[in-house]
């Protein structure tokens, strides 16, 4: 710190000089300790320069309110909630997130380095805390058909950019383990830094093995034990609470119950749609729910703020005392926990503030790119006996295994898989090389009558996924997203009920959030009257159908794959 600054600093915090800014009367939560001190916060150059009773330049009376430090998302992407990254921030910081961690794999695994820098360019000049973690599994599997392969040597180029602070979440938990060479090149190119973790239900040597290479973190825990084995092995354990996974209950609830010390514990949001965050609201979401169930308030507050930054390293955010960056929370009471103001480096931010959205590069824009695909690309032949079927889980990202015998029809003499009796038709088509990969499997408990539903939002190698109960609506739902270069839709009756289209990378609008909230209402509605289950989130859900580092079982363009064997089946029918 310049000498001149500090000396006005001091005076300011002794009292002696007038800061530019006071916040008056608040109970000042004081992360380090814990507790509520009622007081004045002074402010210069958007640092916190003391907490006691100060008269300022300006003053702003929060008598009677809570103040707080800024929210932090441990972990996040940002193209998942659908819109540009400079308008999901602001929309998140009008609800008090003032600091974000964003792994951003999606571009990443459609566009590779471009897409990375296109995150890093967008967040540049936002009212936030916008940190990236380099992604580490592009692609996430051997199993997988991305856009792009990011190599150890491709990240050298981000270890010098001041907003990296590290390795995003390592998928791949078997290469770590099993000392992939290329995976380690990886984990040592960050050495002394954060290493993200995703290691869902891994027994106990593996995990062992897994936070031995220096994995800190992890937001794939879904209950309280698996929470409890990462943090006995020394690991951040960020709840996840987004659109279509939902662990805070599970979890907090096993925090209260046991009285468990939550010190490494936060919150993160991963994947959460911009309609969801206008409705219900962000990390402030994670804190108001744990509160409720019975998390005491202080604890809910520090795993969302200074727990948060000294996971990342971040020794000038989550808290508000001397030298400390002036994000600040202010809410209406303990109980509610409502924000009424969010303040970035001591200024106030506006989260309906109109900006322009940055012009996104022509080439991110046309990322969708199939070649001779028809509908008998669907057809899956039934072979007799029982097939592999996926079965959704209400609130959950993770998917069942069962063998069961499924309904068949004749067609010009074949016998076929028949949707019906709850059995519905799944299919990954490839995407970005027009390689004519389409992979067939079966689906049970999505529910959809009367049509299908797509995307081309489909983790991580976001190639277009599709639903549906039969072949005709399944193939117009992909051809409408070759047509809209990226998005979701909605067919029914053979016709395209509603699209939104995504166009950059296939994975995020630039029409502005109210359009995107307006349709994504609309059709999100039509789901749900068309049979999709309450408990659903149809497009989120349906976007992690792909992903094969989930158990139990995933679609792949390349055909079924059962994760914990790590073995693709061209059909889901094995005799």
């Amino acid at each position: 710190m310049d000498l001149g600054k500090y000396r006005f600093y001091s005076e300011a915090a002794r009292g002696l000089k007038k800061p530019e800014l006071v916040l008056k009367g608040a109970y000042v939560f004081m992360a380090h300790s814990g507790e509520f001190v009622q007081g004045d916060v002074a402010v210069a150059d958007g640092i916190v320069l003391g907490v006691g009773s100060y008269s300022g330049e300006k003053e702003i009376d929060l008598t009677g309110k809570y103040l707080c430090p800024g929210f932090i998302d441990s972990h996040l992407h940002l193209e998942s909630t659908l819109v540009t990254p400079g308008e999901l921030i602001r929309q998140a910081a009008g609800c008090g997130t003032t600091t974000f961690i964003v792994d951003p794999h999606e571009s990443a695994n459609v566009s590779g380095s471009e897409g990375i820098d296109y995150i890093l360019k967008q967040t540049e000049e936002v009212p936030a805390n916008v940190f990236v973690m380099v992604p580490s599994c592009v692609p996430a599997t051997h199993v997988d058909d991305n856009g792009c392969i990011l190599t150890a040597g491709k990240m050298k180029a981000y270890l010098d950019c001041p907003r990296i602070l590290g390795l995003g979440e390592v998928m791949d938990a078997v290469s770590v383990i099993s000392g992939s060479v290329s995976m380690h090149e990886k984990l040592a190119l960050f050495e002394g830094r954060v290493r993200d973790g995703h290691a869902p239900f891994l027994n106990s040597g593996d995990l062992a093995a897994y936070a031995l290479a220096g994995i800190s973190t992890d937001h794939e825990c879904v209950d309280y034990e698996y929470a409890m084995a990462e943090c006995r092995n020394g690991m951040y354990v960020l709840i996840r609470e987004g659109s279509a996974a939902r662990n805070l209950d599970a979890i907090i609830r096993g925090l209260v119950s046991r009285h468990t010390d939550t010190s490494f514990f936060c919150f993160c949001t991963d994947d959460k749609h911009i309609e969801e965050i206008r409705r219900e609201g962000h990390i402030n979401y994670n804190v108001k729910r744990a509160v409720q169930l019975g998390l005491p308030v202080e604890k809910a507050l520090k795993m969302a703020t200074i727990q948060a930054a000294q996971c990342y390293g971040l020794k000038h955010l989550g808290a508000v005392a001397p030298g400390y960056q002036a994000d600040f929370v202010v809410l209406d009471n303990l109980a509610d926990l409502n924000v009424l103001e969010v303040y970035h480096k001591g200024r106030l931010i506006r989260a309906d503030e109109k900006k322009e959205i940055p012009p996104c590069p022509p080439a991110l824009k046309n990322t969708v790119h199939l070649q001779h695909f028809t509908q008998d690309h669907l057809r899956l032949p039934h072979r007799g006996g029982k097939a592999h079927v996926l079965r959704m889980i209400e609130g959950q990202i993770a998917t069942e295994d069962l063998m069961e015998e499924v309904p068949c029809s004749k067609t010009e003499g074949d016998l076929l898989f028949a949707p019906g009796d709850g059995y519905l038709k799944i299919a990954a088509v490839e995407r970005h090389k027009g390689t004519g990969k389409t992979g067939v499997g079966i689906v049970k408990g999505f529910g959809i009558r009367g049509g299908a539903i797509a995307s081309s939002v489909s983790h991580d190698s976001h190639n277009l996924i599709v639903i549906g109960d039969n072949d005709r609506d399944m193939y117009l739902a992909v051809q409408e997203l070759v047509r809209s270069q990226g998005g979701y839709t909605i067919t029914e009756n053979g016709k395209v009920y509603e699209t939104l289209p995504l166009p950059v990378m296939g994975l995020m609008s630039d029409a502005g959030y109210e359009e995107v909230n307006r349709v994504l209402k609309k059709m999100i509605a039509k789901a749900h009257e068309m049979g999709i289950p309450e408990g659903f989130d149809p497009f989120i859900t349906l976007s992690f159908m792909a992903l094969p580092v989930i158990p139990e079982i995933r679609i792949t363009p390349r055909g079924v794959y059962l994760v914990k064997e790590d073995r693709l089946l061209e059909t889901p029918f094995e005799k």
